[in-house]
């Protein structure tokens, strides 16, 4: 079924909709839970709050993009869970180390989730991942939205590691250096 038709499903109140996002989009959020909580029970738990937040913000919301909706609460609801367990023991584990690396980069009294929604930000790095090739945008993607590991990034694209965290540390310089451009730090 096409996302418009899904919108218009949740729009209508039909419980379909729900179904129909999960048969489509079920993966989708799956992996993007998982490669942050790193749990299948907690991933699951994301994926069906995802879709009930879906429901609770359509209307008023009109996607134009399904997808990259229900991947933005499945990563909000993601890291909210995570953070929450991880409270009294941080360290360990990608999402700590990718938001750890992104904090270098973007240094500032908020924590790297509220800088990340803000819209300036948000057109900024946007822009910014549009004048990178498509190498390293994707290792970038997929360190910093998916929160990938190293080793996982190397394999999905058959690179060695160290070319993965050259890749990276180039790009977060780069980022920086925009950011520094664009008066987001004073």
């Amino acid at each position: 079924m096409e996302d418009k038709l899904i919108v218009e499903l949740y729009w209508q109140r039909d419980e379909s909709a729900i179904s129909e996002s999960e048969r489509k989009y079920g993966r989708y959020c799956f992996s993007i839970a998982n490669g942050i909580l790193r749990n299948d029970e907690d991933s699951e738990e994301c994926v069906n709050d995802t879709f009930l937040g879906a429901w609770n913000a359509m209307p008023p919301h009109k996607p134009e993009i399904l997808a990259t909706f229900l991947g933005k609460i499945t990563r909000r609801l993601s890291l909210k869970k995570w953070r929450g367990k991880t409270a009294d023991k941080r360290g360990g584990g990608n999402t700590q180390l990718s938001l750890d690396e992104l904090e270098d980069c973007i240094p500032s009294g908020q924590s790297i989730d509220e800088k990340i929604e803000a819209t300036e930000l948000t057109e900024i790095l946007n822009d910014f991942l549009k004048t990178l090739s498509t190498d390293e945008r994707r290792v970038f993607v997929r360190r910093y939205w998916f929160f990938d590991g190293i080793s996982e990034i190397s394999s999905k694209y058959g690179f060695g590691e160290s070319k993965v965290k050259m890749m990276l540390k180039r790009t977060r310089d780069k980022l920086l250096l925009r950011l520094q451009k664009e008066d987001v730090f004073i």
